[in-house]
């Protein structure tokens, strides 16, 4: 059983990749094709290694242990808060602080003068400081909540990460890495997936593609939690779980209509250099020709 079908991941758009040129040799095996320069991710991969990590996911919560949720850059954290948030679950969704694993009991001290702060507030200590002390706290307060808040009930390490764009968040997964921690990540096709555990092959850069795939390992961990300890979400989640739908019954009409939603999001991804913003330009033209793409596709499996 699949947790997901490739109706929906195409509707997503994780099986669009980056341009040719950009390309990790190294991601080749998990590339179904190139179209107009555009890498286009095996989606089959996609299911089967997103099952997987789904299940490690669900494993390690039922356990009791934590995930910890990383994804900094725009178009992935306001899913990686609310997914991480409705069940407790540690995340980072602003900026990656080095050392916050490698040097856990520095970040720790982040962490306690945070709650510290935090204190004052609820019980109006604040209030008696002269203003310009107060507001130099209230200012420390947000910049600490922007950085370690998602972090602030984490007691230790985490027993495994899950981040959003491996080459953006570079930094955690080496610390990861260092610390003997698994990753499971979704990785596109300008990425390296070595050292990465559970390799979840798809587009990083759609708001679409980042919910979709976050959504589901989110929803493993609720399952993992309620069967470790009876947890309860925040909000309640339909667990997504989809039988692998036949490729004939994935109809062109419905790829159309969901072209100019798909351009929508694709003109809020804000990427970091000239040349990403490039690709993700390349990538919202290629939408037009997604039907296209599934009639040829369905063609050359008929074929083999």
């Amino acid at each position: 059983m699949s947790v997901v079908s490739i109706k929906d991941l195409l509707h997503a758009g994780v099986h669009f990749g980056h341009q040719k040129r950009f390309w990790n040799p190294k991601m080749d095996k998990y590339i179904f094709d190139t179209r107009k320069k555009i890498s286009i991710i095996d989606l089959e991969l996609t299911q089967e290694h997103l099952s997987a990590a789904a299940s490690k996911a669900e494993d390690i919560c039922s356990k009791g242990n934590k995930i910890l949720f990383v994804g900094t850059k725009r178009s992935a954290s306001k899913t990686i808060k609310e997914e991480a948030s409705r069940l407790d679950l540690p995340y980072v969704d602003k900026r990656w602080l080095g050392g916050t694993l490698t040097n856990w009991k520095t970040i720790r001290g982040s962490i306690r003068r945070l709650q510290d702060i935090e204190e004052m507030i609820s019980s109006g200590r604040i209030e008696k400081l002269i203003k310009k002390e107060a507001v130099e706290i209230q200012k420390e307060y947000v910049k600490l909540q922007a950085s370690v808040g998602g972090i602030k009930d984490m007691k230790g390490l985490p027993d495994a990460i899950f981040v959003i764009d491996v080459k953006y968040e570079k930094i955690a997964v080496l610390e990861a890495k260092k610390m003997g921690i698994p990753v499971m990540a979704l990785v596109d096709t300008n990425s390296n997936p070595d050292g990465i555990d559970t390799v979840i092959p798809g587009n990083d850069d759609a708001i679409r593609s980042i919910r979709l795939i976050t959504k589901i390992i989110a929803d493993a961990c609720e399952r993992g939690l309620e069967s470790s300890k009876g947890f309860v979400a925040k909000s309640e989640s339909s667990t997504p779980i989809i039988q692998k739908a036949k490729k004939d019954e994935v109809k062109t009409e419905e790829v159309v209509e969901n072209i100019e939603e798909v351009k929508e999001e694709a003109k809020e991804v804000s990427e970091t250099s000239s040349e990403n913003v490039e690709e993700t330009e390349v990538k919202t033209n290629e939408v037009e020709s997604d039907a296209e793409l599934i009639e040829t596709e369905e063609e050359n499996k008929e074929e083999n």
